[in-house]
C-alpha cells in the first residue's frame, strides 16, 4: 500500500543539518524547507487563492477545529472536498483541532476518550475524540492530516507532562486505526513532551514506531523564551526519521524559520503574516515597520524597495497608511500580500542556499540586513 504523501531528501548543506526537499502529495508537489500559510477557515485571510498561489505557495493550512463548527464537515465533504469547496488544487494541511480546543481553557474538560467543549460561537457542546478528528479531516479531504494531540501550556510540571505526551501517544494510536484511506490522506504524528528532553525523547521513540508518513514537533512557541525552545529542538530534530517530513508546528517569524530550517526541519506554519498586517506591521529586507507611523505619511517608496510583489509593484507606503489610518480593508490585503511575498520567497532562497552549500553565509548576509531579533 502506498502512502499518499511521500518525502524525497535532495540535499543536505554541507555546513548544517539544514535539508533540501520535496514533498510527493497528491495534489502537487512541494518544495522544502516551506514556510506554509495558514488559511483557518478555509481561506487565507485577506487574500484570494489565486494570489497565494501566484506567489508561489504550494501547500496552505486549514483549521479542522473551526471548519468542523462551521460550516460543518458534512457540507464541505458535500461540496467536493475542502480544495473544491475553497478552489484551491495545491496541498492542503489540516491540523487536528487540538490546539483550539485545548486554548478554550474553561470551556473544555480532557478525559481519555477525549475534549468535550463548548463552542465559542454558540456555547453548544461538542466532544472532539481522536475518531472524531480523523473523521473530519477525511471529510475535509486535506492531503496531510495532523493526529489528534493536545498542546500542553507553558510552563507545566513534569508530571502534568508526562501524562499529556502519553495520552498524546495513545490518542495517536486511535488515530491511525481510525485512518483508513492511506493512499488518499497522510497522517503525521506530533512529538509532544514540554521542556522536558527525556520526555521528548520517549514521545519521538513511541510516535516513530508507528511508522508514519511524516512527524512534528508540538508543543514550542507556545511562550518559552527562545533560547529554551532552540535548545529543545537541538535535542529532538534529529529523533525523527531522515526519510520523512519533519515538521515544526507554529512557527512564522524569519529568524524561527532560519534556526529551525539550520536544526533540519522541513515544514513550518504560522498565522503570524497575515495577523500583523491586519495591525499595520510589514516584515521587509531591513526588518520590520509599522506603516502606522507619521513618518510614512509622504514616504512615497515601497514597503520594501528589494522586493517584487504586487504590492511593492504598486503601492507606496503613504498609500497603504492612508489606507490603514482610513480603516480600509485596503490595507490588510496589501499588507498580507507582502508579508506572505516575503516568506515564501524567502524559503525559496533558502532552498537555493542550502542546494549551493552556503546556508550560513545566506543567513549572516540576512540578519545583517535585516537588522536583527527581538
Amino acid at each position: 500500500m502506498t502512502n499518499a504523501v511521500t518525502y524525497e531528501l535532495l540535499h543536505r548543506d554541507k555546513k548544517t543539518g539544514a535539508r533540501r526537499g520535496v514533498i510527493h502529495t497528491p495534489h502537487g508537489d512541494i518544495q522544502t524547507p516551506v514556510f506554509m500559510p495558514v488559511g483557518t477557515q478555509g481561506a487565507v485571510k485577506a487574500m484570494r487563492p489565486e494570489q497565494v498561489a501566484d506567489m508561489g505557495a504550494e501547500i496552505i493550512l486549514a483549521n479542522t477545529y473551526h471548519l468542523y463548527l462551521r460550516p460543518g464537515h458534512e457540507i464541505v465533504k458535500e461540496a467536493g472536498g475542502l480544495h473544491k469547496f475553497m478552489n484551491w488544487d495545491r496541498a492542503i494541511l489540516t491540523d487536528s483541532g487540538g490546539f483550539q480546543v485545548f486554548s478554550l481553557g474553561q470551556l473544555r474538560k480532557i478525559t481519555e476518550e477525549g475534549v468535550s467543549f463548548q463552542s465559542h460561537i454558540d456555547g453548544s457542546r461538542h466532544m472532539l475524540s481522536p475518531e472524531k478528528a480523523v473523521e473530519i479531516q477525511n471529510a475535509l479531504g486535506s492531503d496531510i492530516m495532523m493526529a489528534f494531540d493536545e498542546c500542553a501550556p507553558y510552563p507545566a510540571d513534569r508530571s502534568y507532562i508526562k501524562d499529556s505526551m502519553e495520552r498524546t501517544c495513545r490518542w495517536l494510536e486511535r488515530c491511525k486505526a481510525a485512518h483508513k484511506d492511506v493512499e488518499r490522506q497522510s497522517l503525521f504524528g506530533i512529538m509532544q513532551g514540554g521542556m522536558y528532553k527525556d520526555l521528548r525523547r520517549e514521545s519521538a521513540e513511541r510516535i516513530v514506531d508507528m511508522d508514519l508518513p511524516g512527524y512534528s514537533i508540538g508543543g514550542l512557541s507556545v511562550g518559552e523564551p527562545k533560547e529554551l525552545m532552540l535548545d529543545i529542538l537541538d535535542d529532538c530534530v534529529d529523533l525523527l526519521p531522515e526519510d520523512k517530513p519533519r515538521y515544526l508546528m507554529g512557527v512564522g517569524t524569519p529568524d524561527y524559520l532560519f534556526e529551525g530550517v539550520e536544526r533540519g526541519l522541513d515544514m513550518f506554519d504560522c498565522v503570524e503574516p497575515t495577523r500583523i498586517a491586519r495591525h499595520g506591521l510589514a516584515t521587509t529586507s531591513h526588518g520590520r515597520i509599522n506603516i502606522k507611523n507619521a513618518k510614512f505619511e509622504r514616504d512615497f517608496t515601497p514597503l520594501d524597495p528589494e522586493c517584487d510583489c504586487y504590492t511593492c509593484r504598486n503601492y507606496s507606503r503613504a498609500y497603504i497608511r492612508h489606507m490603514m489610518k482610513s480603516g480600509e480593508m485596503m490595507s490588510a490585503m496589501l499588507i498580507s500580500n507582502h508579508n506572505l511575498h516575503f516568506l515564501i520567497h524567502m524559503m525559496a532562497g533558502i532552498r537555493e542556499a542550502i542546494e549551493e552549500d552556503r546556508f550560513t553565509e545566506f543567513k549572516k548576509e540576512f540578519y545583517e540586513k535585516y537588522g536583527g531579533f527581538k
